[in-house]
C-alpha cells in the first residue's frame, strides 16, 4: 500500500461519506485489521460513532470483518474496493449505453446504497422516472423489473452473501459476528416477485393537501402491510461484470485500430458469446467453431462464410496474437487470447507515455529494446540510427524515470567495469507499476484541485444555487417574465463569467479523471494477470 494509494483512498472517502468515515476508513488502510475498541481509540471518536462508520463501511463493502479464535471479531479495510468508486461515473454511464435510463438508475441506487433488496431498488426508480415524465405519465413497476432481471442475466449485479437459515435447535449463545454465505447457483438467481403498481411522484395530488400530515399518514398504510417478499434478499453491483466488459471494449477498440471495423466486429462477437461461460480471470475465451461464429453475427452484417474464415485466419496470423487456433472442428476453433491481449494493450499505454514526455525518438529506443529484449548502448545507436551522444541521453533519461532497467553481466567474478556488459532492457510489469503510482498521484491532484475550485468559488455557488431555487418557486406559482429577469440580475455580468469559468475548470478536471482512470483500468488488469500467471 503505497503512500499515494492512501492519499487516493482518503480524498475519495471523505468526498463521499464525510470527515468521520474518512477518518475510519484511512485509520484502517494504514493499520490493517483492528478490533472495534482499538479503533475507537487510536482514532479518538467516540464508540458510537466508530460503529456508524463501520456500518457504513461495511454496507458498501469497503470494510469485511471476521471472528478469531477468542470470540475478537476485527475490521479490515478493502483498499482496493475503495478505488473502485473512482469508476462509479464509468459503471452508471456504461449501463446507460446498454439498458437505457431504468438501468442507468437501478445500478446508481445500488452504487449510493451499497445493497438494496430487488423491491425497494424497483420501487426508487419507478418513482424516479415518473418524475422525469410528463404529467399524467408514469414508470410501470414491471418495466423497471424487467430491466433488473435482464441485468441479472447478464451478471451486471449480483446477489449478496447472507446468513444462512438455520433451524434454531443450538440453544447456545449467539456469535460475535454472523457468518455470511452464498449459494453459486443463486448468485444471479431473481425471486419471483409480483411487483405491480406505477411510479409516484413526490409532490403528490390534492390528497396531500386535503388529507392528513405527511407523517402520520404511513402508519395507516404500513402497520397492515403483507412482509416483503423479497425481504433479506439484498443485491449489489458486480463490479467484476463490468470490468470484463470495459476489457472487451478496450480489445475490441484494439482491434478496430490495428485493422478495420469488420474484424473488431468479429471479435466483439465471440467475446459477447463468452462473456457470461467464461470467467474475469481467465487467460482464454472458450473455444468458438467458425460456424457459431457465423450463426452468431449482429443481422446487419452481410459478410460470407468464406469471408469470415478469411478474416479469422488474418486475426489467427497477427503478431499480436489477440486471436488464437485452437483446433480444426467445426470449420475451425478460435479462442481470444486475453492475457496476451492486455499485455499489448499496457506496453502501447507505455510506449504512448514514454513518447508523450520524452518525444518520438525516445519512443523509437523504448520500442527497440522492447522488441530485441537486451541491448548494449552502442547497439542501440546503431539499430535506431541516432548520434552516440543523443541516444546516451535519451537512455539514462528513460533509466532515471525507471522506464527501462541496466542488466550487468560480468565477464569476471570482480565486476570490473572494462569487462562487463551493460545490457539495456524493459521490464513491461515494474514500468506498469511504477507508471500505476503516477497515476493514482495524478488522480489524487486532479481531485484536491477540484475541492480547491469549488471551495474558492463558494459563496458565489450558493448565490447561484439560492437564485436558481428563486426563479423555480417563482415559475411554479406562475410569476411574469419581468419578474424572473430582475431576480436572474441579481447575478451580474462579471459573477456570471466567473461562474461559467468555474464551470469549464471543473468539467475539464472530471474529464482528466475519468481519462487517468482508463488508464489505471489497463494497468491493474495486466498487472493482476501477470502475478497470477507467476
Amino acid at each position: 500500500m503505497t503512500q499515494a494509494e492512501i492519499k487516493l483512498c482518503s480524498l475519495l472517502l471523505q468526498e463521499h461519506f464525510g470527515e468521520i468515515v474518512g477518518k475510519i476508513g484511512v485509520h484502517l488502510i494504514r493499520t490493517g485489521s483492528q478490533p472495534l475498541r482499538v479503533i475507537a481509540h487510536d482514532t479518538g471518536t467516540s464508540l458510537d460513532q466508530v460503529k456508524k462508520a463501520l456500518c457504513v463501511l461495511i454496507q458498501h463493502n469497503l470494510v469485511s470483518y471476521q471472528v478469531h479464535k477468542r470470540g475478537v471479531v476485527e475490521y479490515e479495510a478493502q483498499c482496493s474496493r475503495v478505488l473502485r468508486m473512482l469508476r462509479y461515473p464509468r459503471y452508471i454511464y456504461t449501463t446507460k449505453t446498454l439498458y437505457s435510463d431504468t438501468g442507468e438508475l437501478i445500478v446508481e441506487e445500488l452504487l449510493l446504497n451499497g445493497k438494496l433488496t430487488m423491491s425497494a431498488v424497483v420501487k426508487k426508480v419507478a418513482d424516479r422516472l415518473t418524475e422525469t415524465m410528463e404529467d399524467g405519465k408514469t414508470m410501470d413497476y414491471a418495466e423497471v423489473s424487467n430491466t433488473f432481471v435482464r441485468l441479472a442475466d447478464t451478471h451486471f449485479v449480483q446477489r449478496c452473501p447472507s446468513v444462512p437459515t438455520t433451524e434454531n435447535s443450538d440453544p447456545g449463545p449467539p456469535p460475535p459476528a454472523p457468518t455470511l454465505v452464498i449459494n453459486e447457483k443463486d448468485m444471479y438467481l431473481v425471486p419471483k416477485l409480483s411487483l405491480i403498481g406505477k411510479g409516484k411522484r413526490r409532490r403528490s395530488s390534492d390528497e396531500d393537501a386535503a388529507g392528513e400530515p405527511k407523517a402520520k399518514r404511513p402508519k395507516h398504510t404500513t402497520d397492515n402491510k403483507e412482509p416483503i417478499p423479497d425481504d433479506g434478499i439484498y443485491w449489489q453491483a458486480n463490479l467484476d461484470r463490468f470490468h470484463q466488459h470495459f476489457r472487451d471494449q478496450a480489445i475490441v477498440s484494439a482491434v478496430a485500430n490495428r485493422m478495420d471495423q469488420t474484424s473488431s466486429e468479429i471479435v466483439r462477437t465471440m467475446l459477447r458469446m463468452s462473456e457470461i461461460t467464461t470467467s474475469s480471470s481467465a487467460p482464454f475465451t472458450q473455444p468458438l467453431s467458425s460456424n457459431e461464429i457465423f450463426r452468431s453475427l449482429p443481422v446487419g452484417y452481410n459478410i460470407s462464410k468464406q469471408v469470415l474464415d478469411q478474416y479469422l485466419t488474418l486475426l489467427a496470423d497477427d503478431p499480436l496474437e489477440f486471436v488464437g487456433k485452437s483446433g480444426d472442428s467445426g470449420g475451425g476453433m478460435y479462442v481470444i487470447n486475453l492475457h496476451k491481449a492486455l499485455a499489448s494493450l499496457a506496453t502501447a499505454t507505455l510506449e504512448s507515455v514514454v513518447q508523450e514526455r520524452f518525444g518520438s525518438r525516445c519512443a523509437r529506443i523504448f520500442r527497440l529494446v522492447l522488441q530485441k529484449k537486451h541491448l548494449e548502448q552502442k547497439q542501440v545507436e546503431d539499430f535506431a540510427m541516432i548520434p552516440a551522444k543523443e541516444a546516451k541521453d535519451m537512455l539514462y533519461k528513460m533509466l532515471s524515470e525507471n522506464f527501462m532497467s541496466l542488466q550487468e553481466i560480468p565477464k569476471t567474478p570482480d565486476h570490473a567495469p572494462s569487462r562487463t556488459f551493460y545490457l539495456y532492457t524493459v521490464n513491461i510489469l515494474s514500468a506498469a507499476r511504477m507508471l500505476l503510482h503516477r497515476c493514482y498521484k495524478s488522480i489524487a491532484n486532479l481531485i484536491e484541485r477540484r475541492q480547491f475550485e469549488t471551495k474558492e468559488n463558494k459563496r458565489l455557488l450558493e448565490k447561484s444555487q439560492r437564485v436558481e431555487a428563486i426563479i423555480a418557486s417563482m415559475q411554479a406559482t406562475g410569476a411574469e417574465e419581468a419578474q424572473l429577469q430582475e431576480i436572474e440580475e441579481m447575478i451580474t455580468a462579471p459573477e456570471r463569467q466567473q461562474l461559467e469559468t468555474l464551470k469549464r475548470n471543473v468539467n475539464k478536471l472530471d474529464a482528466s479523471e475519468i481519462q487517468v482512470d482508463e488508464t489505471i483500468f489497463l494497468l491493474e488488469s495486466y498487472i493482476e494477470c501477470t502475478t497470477k500467471r507467476q
